[in-house]
């Protein structure tokens, strides 16, 4: 018989666009006793995650809760509980993550229209505004923070368009949801997708997701009960089209996660315990002291690379906050670099995606990885690996340039 080492994972500094390292408290929570998924106490924590997470979507909206897989899990949900065979999306489109959204919906059965952009950059409101106009979708979906590109798009005037016409606008902040606003109600989005293992520095995972009054009424339209927990005298046809997915079936969900308490699925406990113990610190620290602190660390990194001799990748205007793009210098192996950075000094960054496969490296600063520390030790390995690779730079300036960013701020770092 195969005999197997214990487990023990090397300690690495992350500085992906995601997964992030995981706060401290997030992994002692995760250690608690597991409880049942109908126990009062655990319950209790079921309702708690949810008030938390309307004060992280900035939002009043009664559904605010998790749906259990990767982050892709609530983008499919959403998706999958909203669009019936033959409805028109519009779906803008500037990173992989855009054409993600086309291939859900597609799947969906539905009519496709897109909106397509050059990498790097982001829509005029205005575009996007006049595409509505003219394709009169019923939905439209979009990415608000694009961590392939490492850019950002502003939603409040498209949120204003939807909600003047009655269109839906279903938006994936998997990247920015407790790193950067996220105005939920403000900006007039209908249903909003998250992700943990980002900001939120929780394990991958779970998808909190939330959506409005205007989405329920569409996914209500098209709810049915499972067969097995049917009360045999009520009426359990839809008004609607059926919603295709079991496990993603938002009506079913919010069915669980109500005061009835229906059963859909066994809980993950423990990575509730996680999700709940994240946004708990978040609110500690204060959504404004953490936009902050996320954007010094961005000033500090971007000024490190710069100095160095680096060359940023991108439109600064509509930069991500919590992703770097850095253009990998000509003639030079990026992965290559990323090994040595990764065997040399245990620091993880991530390459990127389709027309940006080997053109660029991307470097998060996202919730526990969002650190001085980290940012200043990634900056002077980084300065002696490309010393390694021949690449000429200002030695030691990247480092220096940081310290001074540091020095000036005026939010706590760490």
């Amino acid at each position: 018989m195969k005999m197997y080492k214990d487990l023990s994972p090397s300690l690495r500094t992350i500085m992906t666009p995601g997964p992030v390292e995981v706060d401290p408290r997030v992994l002692r929570a995760m250690s608690f006793p597991i409880l049942g998924q109908f126990d009062p106490e655990f319950t209790d924590l079921m309702n708690e995650t949810m008030g938390m997470l309307r004060q992280v979507f900035q939002t009043s909206n009664q559904w605010a809760y998790p749906v259990d897989g990767t982050s892709r899990s609530g983008i499919e949900a959403a998706l999958t509980s909203l669009i019936e065979p033959g409805d028109k999306v519009l779906i803008p489109i500037y990173g992989r993550f855009g054409y993600l959204l086309m291939e859900i919906a597609e799947r969906c059965g539905a009519e496709i229209a897109t909106l397509e952009t050059e990498w790097g950059s982001v829509f005029d409101p205005e575009e996007v505004i006049r595409a509505i106009h003219r394709e009169k979708p019923k939905l439209v979906a979009i990415v608000h923070g694009e961590t392939s590109t490492g850019r950002m798009q502003p939603l409040a005037d498209i949120g204003k368009v939807c909600r003047e016409l009655d269109i839906l606008l279903v938006v994936d902040a998997v990247a920015t949801i407790g790193g950067t606003p996220v105005e939920t109600d403000a900006w007039g989005l209908d249903v909003v997708i998250g992700g943990t293992q980002k900001c939120l520095s929780v394990p991958s995972g779970m998808s909190p997701l939330t959506y409005n009054s205007r989405a329920e009424a569409k996914i209500l339209r098209r709810k049915t009960i499972e067969k097995g927990l049917r009360d045999p005298m009520s009426q359990t046809l839809s008004a609607g089209t059926a919603i295709r997915s079991n496990y993603f079936d938002l009506s079913q969900l919010q069915d669980y996660w109500s005061p009835a308490r229906l059963n859909h699925h066994t809980e993950a406990t423990s990575m509730l315990y996680a999700l709940r113990e994240g946004l708990r610190i978040v609110l500690e620290e204060g959504l404004e002291v953490r936009f902050a602190r996320h954007a010094l660390n961005e000033k500090a990194l971007m000024a490190g690379i710069q100095s160095m001799g680096l060359q940023l990748y991108g439109d600064p205007k509509c930069k991500l906050p919590m992703v770097t793009c850095i253009r990998i210098p000509e003639g030079i192996d990026g992965e290559a670099v990323r090994a040595m950075l990764l065997e040399q000094f245990g620091i993880e960054i991530a390459s990127s995606f389709g027309p940006l496969k080997g053109k660029i490296w991307r470097i998060g600063t996202m919730g526990f990885s969002c650190r001085k520390k980290n940012v200043l030790h990634l900056l002077g390995a980084l300065e002696a690996v490309m010393i390694c690779f021949g690449v000429p730079i200002h030695a030691a300036a990247g480092v220096q340039a940081a310290l001074q960013v540091y020095q000036e701020g005026e939010v706590p770092v760490e």
